[in-house]
């Protein structure tokens, strides 16, 4: 089969998708985790009298920990299914990013399955993200101490 044989073979079942309309059904979702996310930073706040930084931290905890409970019992799957990108709000995404492979392959164990499979996808993030920090602090370093 030549190459353009297979494209238009592609392009015939491939069903067209719904750009708009995933567009838009993926900002309202990641708007409302936002939004809720928002929500409890303001209840934290007033109910327990904290700093915004304390308040953000909180959130930030009560977010992860409701998006790998979510994932377990197989309720961010569905949302995502309907959802598309909307769910890959930064902390909620991640968490779930996290939490999927560790409890696909928990049945193989703590050492061979969930260890490393935590790492499948935040490795990478963690590792960028660490020796990004590194080159920031040295930049930062420099310009404050020889140019400011």
């Amino acid at each position: 089969m030549r190459s353009e044989d297979y494209g238009k073979l592609v392009e015939e079942k491939t069903p067209n998708s719904p750009i708009v309309k995933d567009c838009f059904i993926a900002f309202v979702v990641g708007g409302a985790i936002c939004c809720l996310g928002q929500g409890i930073k303001d209840i934290i706040t007033m109910l327990f009298d904290l700093d915004k930084e304390s308040a953000g931290t909180w959130t930030t905890i009560i977010l992860v920990f409701l998006s790998a409970l979510f994932t377990g019992i197989g309720w961010y799957d569905k949302l995502a299914k309907h959802a598309g990108a909307g769910t890959l709000v930064p902390v909620t995404g991640f968490a779930n990013a996290m939490a999927s492979p560790a409890i696909e392959f928990k049945k193989e164990g703590l050492v061979l399955g969930i260890g490393p499979k935590l790492f499948a996808v935040a490795g990478s993030v963690i590792v960028y993200g660490t020796v990004a920090s590194f080159f920031y602090g040295i930049i930062y370093y420099v310009v404050t101490t020889f140019f400011l």
